[in-house]
């Protein structure tokens, strides 16, 4: 089975973000998981973040508002508010670290954010 090289899907997701960027709402777009070690292969998801200012919609429908048809992996999107993000920053969590070591961002509208 031919799977999209990391170029390839990371390309993608920049492209992709090109239409989000334009929205004053969106902080900052990045990526992590297995895409962002290096280590992804046949069958790798692109586990994606976006940091927004503000979102009415709850947490895990925050997803599916947005067109992911154009990436060519499945991809499994975190969307966080600002004060969403800041909170969990502050907590103990394996997840949280993680998340702030492997994440690579390719979008941010201030370096001041705690990203």
């Amino acid at each position: 089975m031919k799977w999209p090289s990391k170029v390839t899907v990371v390309d993608s997701l920049i492209k992709w973000s090109e239409e989000l960027k334009r929205d004053s709402n969106v902080l900052s777009i990045g990526y992590f998981g297995s895409y962002a070690r290096g280590d992804n292969g046949v069958g790798s998801d692109l586990d994606g973040i976006v940091i927004v200012e503000d979102s009415k919609a709850p947490f895990g429908k925050r997803g599916t508002e947005w067109d992911l048809s154009m990436l060519p992996v499945p991809v499994d999107l975190l969307i966080y508010t600002l004060d969403e993000w800041n909170r969990l920053n502050k907590e103990p969590s394996h997840f949280i670290k993680r998340l702030r070591e492997e994440v690579k961002w390719i979008f941010k509208t201030d370096d001041s954010l705690n990203l």
